[in-house]
């Protein structure tokens, strides 16, 4: 995106208003990624205004290397989850999917216990598998962007999301 490559030149120097503009830009996809992290709003909202103010300090040194301006975010995003949850379990929470409308109340109710079923896997997943679970499936990184915001090659996170689908369907079967 060439729009946001001058952007962030520009917010590297300095420019509050191209630093603006990258904010609105990956203001949603920065909380919902922290939200899934920590499965409520209010913790969520105050980790993301703490992920752009880290990044508004440290913007001078940024540097391409060959991933978008929105794997380094996601990065500080989870470190900053990491450093607030260490050493508690991560989960996450799926009620912005219960809250979408259902055919009826029936379709509701059914729609409501798969949600909470796939909460119930979900937390059996280690806090990894979790993670590529939301930036693969939920945030639709590449194996590039993640890479990059976990420290880990490509490889290693298809073997981790491999294990976790398996784990997944195991969780879900056993429900």
């Amino acid at each position: 995106m060439p729009e946001e490559v001058e952007l962030v030149r520009r917010a590297v120097r300095r420019e509050a208003e191209a630093f603006a503009r990258l904010y609105e830009l990956h203001l949603d996809e920065v909380f919902r990624y922290v939200y899934y992290k920590s499965g409520d709003t209010v913790e969520a909202e105050d980790l993301t205004e703490q992920v752009f103010l880290k990044a508004w300090e440290s913007i001078d040194r940024f540097q391409w290397r060959g991933t978008p301006f929105r794997a380094w975010l996601l990065r500080l995003a989870h470190n900053l989850v990491v450093d607030r949850w260490r050493g508690r379990r991560e989960t996450q929470s799926l009620n912005d999917i219960q809250s979408a409308p259902g055919p009826g109340p029936e379709g509701q109710a059914y729609k409501t216990l798969e949600v909470q079923e796939l909460q119930r896997a979900l937390c059996s997943l280690s806090a990894e598998q979790q993670q590529v679970i939301i930036l693969r499936f939920v945030e639709d990184l590449s194996y590039q962007e993640i890479a990059s915001i976990m420290g880990k090659s490509e490889g290693a996170l298809r073997v981790i999301q491999h294990r976790a689908l398996v784990n997944l369907r195991k969780a879900m079967a056993a429900s």
